[in-house]
């Protein structure tokens, strides 16, 4: 079964230096039918504008994980954790007993285009981390490849397992998924039809009871896949 989030029925705000979009209930939106999957709680689109950002604020109890689509975004921490995100690169923070960082666009011309994605903890207070990886194109392209889990290349505190596809027009990507294991679709970019529903940039889907999800890509095309118990 796919149960399509259409982009144009998310949530939306607009500031002047933040454009973002709302695939679950978050700070002042709130939409029972959409505060959560599974694990999944949050998957915000942003797009931040040139030399702004989030100032220093706190989380805990929470994963946390930003991939960049386009421009930059320079991350800090109380904890020492540090770093600019670039296309191509994700980052994962566990905020665990308690962080406080801030997001800055450290561009004076360029937009910061990146999706926030927040996952329950499998248990609390769990020690604060911070890490980032860059995934080459190759490695993304035309498949999907495991990205962040609790085995993955970027360790997630949760039975949630985060996948990348970046394809090519009239590629496909297939995975296979175990009964009784759910999953979320995220259209990042271009347009794929999944399964036989097609799925625009900003589209989500929730996947029950099937035993694989193929994405065949309409248009050039990125697609985040996470694999939920």
């Amino acid at each position: 079964m796919i149960d399509v989030r259409p982009s144009e029925e998310r949530g939306h705000n607009q500031l002047a230096w933040l454009d973002t979009h709302f695939t679950f209930s978050f700070d002042q939106y709130y939409d029972p039918q959409h505060v959560q999957f599974r694990s999944l709680r949050v998957l915000n689109e942003d797009v931040v504008a040139p030399a702004s950002g989030f100032p220093m604020h706190p989380h805990r109890d929470m994963e946390i994980l930003t991939w960049m689509l386009e421009g930059a975004i320079e991350h800090r921490d109380n904890t020492g954790g540090s770093g600019v995100i670039r296309p191509g690169e994700l980052q994962h923070m566990s905020a665990g007993t308690g962080v406080v960082h801030s997001e800055f666009n450290p561009s004076q011309k360029v937009p910061a285009h990146l999706l926030q994605i927040w996952i329950v903890p499998e248990q609390r207070g769990l020690k604060p981390s911070y890490e980032q990886l860059s995934f080459a194109d190759a490695d993304l392209r035309n498949r999907f490849s495991l990205v962040a889990g609790p085995k993955a290349p970027l360790t997630v505190h949760q039975d949630a397992h985060l996948y990348i596809a970046r394809l090519d027009k009239d590629a496909e990507a297939r995975h296979q998924t175990e009964t009784g294991r759910y999953a979320w679709v995220q259209i990042a970019r271009g347009a794929v039809e999944l399964n036989g529903t097609l799925l625009k940039a900003g589209d989500g889907a929730a996947i029950s009871k099937e035993t694989e999800i193929r994405a065949l890509a309409k248009d050039a095309s990125e697609v985040l896949l996470f694999d939920l118990g």
